[in-house]
């Protein structure tokens, strides 16, 4: 078949919200496998792209996390604060630059070197959003600042050091909920402590 944009003719393009993010109805036609053009409308809320990293300590097998409130969790049923990597929005810097500024934000560790494992999307079917991901080797020695996140932007975070296996414990047991933060425990399960 033929590049994706010849297959595609957008019509319109609506804005229903410019508040916090862009919320965008886009009425398109697309060419079908088949040979058939067929009239489309999907909403894109466009948040920008992020970066999430997990870091670890392989002598002590640890990780560290973070444990903050998030509103739709919460009114999805998730009535506790949500367990996760630390990560946030690329905010016009680069993906490295971005996630050695948050971890310290959030955790108060400083990272040096970060290596990024992969990218993806995490919800293609409503959200422009592309993921960095990184990991990070982290000592006693790292811990520097507070941490706790940025007041005047809502956060209110803890950081949380634990045992990679308890980590993994709390994604079967449901208290780990979050895609992203899964998706790199068990990529340090696979790859970082195997």
């Amino acid at each position: 078949m033929s590049n994706l944009s010849d297959r595609l003719r957008i019509l319109t393009v609506e804005v229903l919200s410019n508040d916090w993010y862009v919320l965008k109805k886009t009425t398109f036609d697309f060419l079908r496998n088949d040979g058939t053009w067929q009239r489309q409308s999907r909403e894109t809320y466009d948040r920008g792209n992020g970066a999430v990293i997990l870091l670890y300590n392989l002598a002590r097998k640890t990780v560290v996390l973070t444990r903050q409130f998030r509103y739709p969790a919460f009114v999805n049923g998730h009535a506790d604060l949500l367990i996760e990597a630390p990560a946030g929005l690329l905010d016009n810097s680069s993906p490295e630059e971005s996630i050695r500024k948050e971890t310290m934000e959030e955790t108060g560790y400083v990272v040096g070197e970060v290596k990024k494992i992969f990218e993806a999307f995490m919800s293609p079917g409503s959200v422009t959003e592309k993921l960095h991901f990184f990991v990070a080797e982290y000592d006693s020695s790292s811990k520097q600042k507070a941490g706790g996140g940025i007041v005047t932007e809502g956060e209110d975070i803890e950081a949380l050091e634990l045992d990679l296996d308890d980590a993994l414990q709390r994604i079967r047991s449901g208290e780990i909920k979050d895609g992203k933060t899964i998706m790199l425990l068990q990529y340090a399960k696979l790859y970082l402590f195997s």
